[in-house]
């Protein structure tokens, strides 16, 4: 898939409601996890996202800085992200607890 001529999310589009369920992709273009929900808004914001597993079983849920993916509109409209991260990096962040 090529990234380039997807427009980028505006600062305005980061929200959890849009966020939520963007499938991210890693360097390789892999397909490396979605995005389960957001904390904090602006330049702080961070992303859980649920690496690996299938169908949200298995998936190990980390968070990562929302600067550190490029969020963007594919063709259809529909929101997703890269990042420079592979699976194994994300693997080995710890993992994202609630409370």
């Amino acid at each position: 898939m090529d990234h380039a001529n997807h427009p980028r999310l505006t600062p305005d589009e980061m929200t959890e409601a849009v966020l939520t369920g963007a499938q991210i992709y890693g360097p390789a273009g892999e397909s490396i996890g979605t995005i389960a929900h957001t904390h904090g808004t602006g330049p702080e914001q961070g992303v859980v996202v649920d690496v690996g597993g299938f169908l949200g079983i298995g998936a190990k849920p980390v968070m990562v800085p929302l600067r550190d993916l490029d969020m963007m509109r594919d063709e259809n409209g529909e929101v997703h992200g890269l990042t420079r991260y592979s699976k194994d990096e994300l693997k080995a962040l710890p993992e994202h607890r609630h409370g």
